[in-house]
């Protein structure tokens, strides 16, 4: 009897880390949606005001960086995976009036449903909690745990954006109020700012730690937490942009 108990244990888990560490779903996943109207219309809210005067900066992607960090969590965590996703496509703008940095203003805007999850590439160079390399079904699966009907429904509310409220400091080091706009509501924090490269160019840099439960969102869990998605979440980002002549004259 009691060999059996353990054995039925012993299978509870391997399903567990089956699932959380990423086996296949049963159903398909949604297509990716457009680029939704809230990205557009930061082109024309800095497009207007860079015409009042000062630099309004665009952010390229393809020189930039925006990660998040999920970790694993529960009492068999060790059978899970640490996860990491990335926006390889989104929308930001920083805008630098005459009267300084202080006055100044950005967004940050990115989808959920475009995120990529455990690019390889970008799992190896974190060392050994992110060394392994997780194969297509377990990504899609993730992708199911994190991001579905079951978590930050990013079908529903795909976006998430980061508008600032307020900045302090002097070059290089910035502190900014934020509001995060995610599954439908908002949240104030303050996050800290590398900043570089004014007034020719822009380069920011930063991270910060994100509640899911903050925002309304259930985090991952399984067999009543035995493995699970941790609470917190890092949010770390790399930008790089330079002055748009077409949206401002002082470029």
């Amino acid at each position: 009897m009691i060999l059996r108990r353990l054995v039925a244990v012993f299978a509870g888990v391997v399903v567990a880390a089956a699932v959380v560490g990423c086996s296949t779903i049963s159903r398909p996943l949604p297509a990716l949606a457009p680029a939704a109207a809230d990205q557009v219309d930061l082109l024309a809210t800095y497009g207007e005001m860079g015409r009042a005067g000062g630099k309004v900066f665009a952010i390229a992607p393809e020189d930039s960086m925006v990660r998040i960090y999920a970790f694993r969590a529960g009492r068999a965590a060790r059978l899970g995976h640490n996860h990491v996703l990335s926006a390889p496509r989104f929308t930001g703008f920083f805008y630098q009036p005459s009267s300084g940095t202080g006055d100044g203003r950005f967004d940050l805007a990115f989808r959920l449903d475009q995120l990529e999850i455990d690019n390889p590439a970008q799992r190896s160079p974190l060392g050994a909690s992110f060394s392994s390399v997780i194969d297509a079904q377990a990504i899609a699966s993730t992708r199911e745990h994190l991001l579905g009907a079951d978590s930050l429904q990013a079908d529903r509310f795909p976006l998430v954006r980061i508008h600032s409220l307020e900045i302090s400091g002097e070059a290089p080091k910035f502190a900014a109020k934020v509001q995060i706009l995610m599954h439908g509501q908002g949240r104030e924090q303050w996050i800290a700012l590398d900043v570089d490269g004014l007034p020719d160019r822009l380069s920011a840099s930063g991270s910060f730690v994100l509640r899911q439960s903050d925002f309304g969102v259930q985090p991952y869990s399984l067999l009543g937490g035995l493995l699970s998605v941790r609470d917190e979440v890092v949010v770390e980002f790399r930008l790089a942009g330079v002055c748009r002549p077409e949206l401002s004259s002082a470029c």
